[in-house]
């Protein structure tokens, strides 16, 4: 799934980044990559979604949150370490 069919408040473990190459460098740059577990935060109407990594929060349009590739961290304990 991607972090567009997430659910707000929701952690989540990033499995892959499917999109151009320059911007996976730069979400890379950011400390988003494979492994890295996230939180959605919001998801606006205008689609933009606002995304929490590492206790910075970070806002992206839907064409590049829809190549981030998530599984759901529930399983390892929701709360923890962003």
């Amino acid at each position: 799934m991607t972090i567009l069919e997430g659910t707000i408040r929701h952690n989540y473990i990033v499995t892959e980044l499917a999109m151009d190459k320059a911007i996976m460098r730069r979400l890379e740059a950011l400390g988003i990559n494979s492994g890295t577990r996230l939180e959605m935060m919001n998801q606006k109407k205008n689609g933009t979604v606002i995304i929490k990594v590492r206790g910075t929060r970070w806002a992206m349009g839907r064409d590049i949150a829809g190549g981030i590739q998530v599984v759901p961290a529930d399983k390892e304990g929701s709360h923890g370490n962003n």
